[in-house]
Parts: C-alpha cells; structure tokens; sequence
C-alpha cells in the first residue's frame, strides 16, 4: 500500500516543493537572523494537498518563529 495512500510521484512533488521552499527560503531567513542550525521538516499527510503558497506560508510561519525566538543556551 503507498506511503499516506500516495504514489511515489506525489511523495516526490512534496519533497520536491518542501526542499525548495527550505533552500530558497528557510535556511536563508535563519542565516539572516544569525541562526546556525539545522532544521527538518515533516510533512503531515494533509501537505498532500496544500498548495506551493499554503506550504510556503507554513513554513513561513515557523521560521519567523525559529527567529523571533530568544537563542538557546548552550
């Protein structure tokens, strides 16, 4: 049975979106911010069907939140 009752080329779209949006947009704002670290996503099954914008705007709203979130103590 597919993965989230998926086919491997939708898993792939996902991944595929999900990795640019990170290179393109993520890891930049955290560089931007001074932040150095590393960072994984998981997508819930519903990411299936979100759209490129909807995805962009999650992700978008967990990394102002990486940023604006005071460093961690080593």
């Amino acid at each position: 049975m597919p993965k989230h009752r998926h086919e491997v080329v939708e898993r792939n779209l996902l991944k595929r979106r999900l990795r640019e949006l990170g290179r393109t947009r993520v890891l930049p704002a955290l560089w931007d911010a001074g932040r150095s670290m590393d960072v994984m996503v998981r997508a819930r099954p519903e990411a299936y069907d979100a759209s490129f914008a909807e995805l962009r705007d999650e992700l978008d709203l967990m990394t102002e939140g990486l940023c604006s979130a005071p460093p961690s103590s080593p």
